[in-house]
Parts: C-alpha cells; sequence; structure tokens
C-alpha cells in the first residue's frame, strides 16, 4: 500500500494563482514519481472530483497542437478550484511509450499516420498505462468513492474494477485547434478507435 510521504503548498493553473496542495507517495508498483494535487483539501470530502491526468510534456509544457493535454488539464484545475478535486498525475507520457518514443509517432504521424497506427507500428500496444498505481493513491488519501473526470472508459473501469465507487463521470470538452496542425482528426481518432466519451459537438476551439 502507498503512504503519503510529503505535502507541499503551490500555485498552479495557467496563471499559476491557484492554491494547491501537493503529495507525494511511497510504495508504488511501477517506480514512477506519481503526486496528487489536492484542491479545497477535497481529500476530507466524501465523494470528491478525482481526474487521472497521464503526463504529456508535448501539450501540458509547450502546448503541442498534436493534442488537447495541456487544455484539459487546465479545465480540470479550474473546476477543481471551483469545487474542490484531486489530480493524480501520472507519469505515463505517450500512453505509457514514453517521451522519445512519442516523437517518434509524430514523426509517423506527420506521413499519415493516426496516433494508433504510429504506436503500433514502433511495436507498441495502442495504450500501455496501468492504473493501478492510481488506485493506490487514491487508497492512501483515504478516498474510496469520487466523480471522476474523464473521457476514457478505461479510466473508468479501472476504479471499478479495483474497489473504488465512481458515483459520477464529468466529462472534459473537446478542445480543438484550429489551424493547419490542428488536433480535430487525433480527437476523432479516440473517439473511433479508443471509444472515448467525447462529444466533438462539444466544443471549445483555441
Amino acid at each position: 500500500m502507498a503512504e503519503v510521504r510529503a505535502r507541499v503548498h503551490l500555485n498552479v493553473g495557467k496563471k499559476s494563482d491557484i492554491p494547491a496542495e501537493i503529495a507525494s507517495f511511497s510504495g508504488l508498483k511501477d517506480g514512477q514519481e506519481h503526486v496528487a494535487l489536492i484542491f479545497n483539501q477535497a481529500d476530507e470530502q466524501q465523494t470528491p472530483l478525482i481526474r487521472m491526468h497521464s503526463e504529456c510534456l508535448t501539450g501540458d509544457v509547450f502546448h503541442s497542437s498534436r493534442c488537447d493535454c495541456g487544455e484539459q488539464l487546465n479545465e480540470s484545475i479550474e473546476l477543481m478550484h471551483e469545487q474542490g478535486g484531486v489530480l493524480l498525475y501520472l507519469r505515463q507520457e505517450g500512453r505509457g511509450i514514453g517521451l522519445y518514443n512519442k516523437l517518434d509517432a509524430y514523426v509517423l504521424q506527420s506521413q499519415g499516420m493516426n496516433t494508433y497506427e504510429a504506436n503500433n507500428h514502433l511495436g507498441f500496444a495502442d495504450d500501455l498505462r496501468d492504473f493501478s498505481d492510481a488506485v493506490l493513491m487514491l487508497k492512501a488519501l483515504g478516498i474510496s468513492q469520487v466523480k471522476l473526470m474523464t473521457n476514457n472508459p478505461k479510466k473508468l473501469d479501472a476504479l471499478r474494477n479495483n474497489g473504488i465507487e465512481v458515483k459520477a463521470v464529468v466529462g472534459t470538452h473537446a478542445h480543438i485547434k484550429v489551424g493547419q496542425t490542428g488536433n480535430q482528426a487525433y480527437l476523432e481518432t479516440k473517439i473511433a478507435h479508443g471509444a472515448h466519451m467525447l462529444d466533438i459537438k462539444k466544443i471549445k476551439k483555441s
């Protein structure tokens, strides 16, 4: 069982003006340094809003036009600032294939492959992520029932199949980036191939 090891206060969000507490853990299965961002002491709520956000350096930090990860992260932070929440930031770059492999996949996508085809061409499965550490993190925080912020059915199943009761699912918007290298095809592929519960009509353009 993972245990909370340290808590540090910081400010996050697009303007770095939203207060949050960051918690680190020890004893996680995969050895990665996953962390939890806790807003408004949400770990003390009976059914807090939760998001499992897989790290995306290119999207979260450098605002890549190929995905909407950074926009989803900011949307989650802003909602959790309003109502409280726990954001599990998981070190799972590129759906688990790592940063350098993801950059190789970007090259293949530029040649016409979609995100899943590119991963498969490199010898990887569609999605290598395992969310068992996220379950351990929630249990370490004393959280057993949640409102889950996601469009990904795999994340929903991971919690339900491992003893976390999901009381409600809150979807994020479709953050479509307009322009020559927009991400609409990427989002449409996630819906068609990955069965993501994403309403392409629920659009926020940037």
